[in-house]
């Protein structure tokens, strides 16, 4: 006789992604929430305005999304009014990467890419794992499409065994790009599709771009 077992956790599904450029970041997500077989919302944001300049996109358990995306918002408003200033993106990295080590023994249940403007006004995009070790990467991707979106990127953006010359990194090629993936993560994974959220991350500021996806 077999007992069903409890969890705290529940995969709601969604893929995100982020791409930095010479002076510019794009951060993408789709917007479907779901749970096993079952679509819950089609207009599911998964895009976290973190700063002026800096996004984070998370893909996993809905509500430990949420539970960690306020932490950071009131830690960055606190440090707003201590200082005067908002975080810059290397901070906000390092952040992110603290907050999740420090619930490491009971860890959100969140895939987290983050993404915004260094100080030397380049793209900065940052890969995490469950409990707070990251990197700086010139992409990166997770959630429940991240199988079909990487190998995609490291062949057009990293040109990993190839000898063509590398295509201009634009921020209009890297937005068609991600258009792209996505729709190509969303004709095999059942948790991506319905529309997908596009965020460019600029000098002058956060601009963003919806596209659809399929809705099935």
């Amino acid at each position: 006789m077999s007992r069903g077992g409890f969890s705290p956790y529940d995969f709601n599904g969604g893929t995100v992604l982020a791409i930095a450029g010479p002076d510019f970041a794009v951060v993408a997500a789709d917007t479907r929430m779901s749970t096993g077989y079952s679509i819950l919302s089609r207009n599911m944001s998964k895009m976290h305005t973190l700063g002026e300049k800096i996004v984070m996109a998370s893909a996993g358990c809905q509500t430990d999304v949420v539970t960690l995306a306020n932490e950071l918002e009131t830690r960055h408003r606190m440090y707003q009014h201590k200082t005067g200033d908002s975080m810059s993106v290397t901070a906000m990295a390092q952040l992110l990467g603290n907050t999740l080590y420090y619930k490491r023994f009971f860890p959100y249940y969140a895939f987290n890419v983050l993404a915004g403007i260094d100080a030397q006004g380049k793209g900065a995009v940052y890969s995490y794992d469950a409990i707070g070790s990251f990197e700086r990467v010139p992409f990166s991707s997770t959630g429940s499409g991240q199988s079909y979106c990487v190998p995609l990127l490291d062949n057009v953006l990293c040109h990993k065994n190839r000898n063509d010359p590398p295509p201009d990194m634009t921020l209009e090629h890297v937005v068609s790009l991600v258009k792209e993936a996505f729709v190509s993560a969303g004709d095999r994974d059942i948790y991506t599709g319905d529309s997908l959220e596009i965020v460019a991350i600029t000098k002058d500021g956060i601009t963003t771009e919806r596209f659809a996806l399929k809705q099935d």
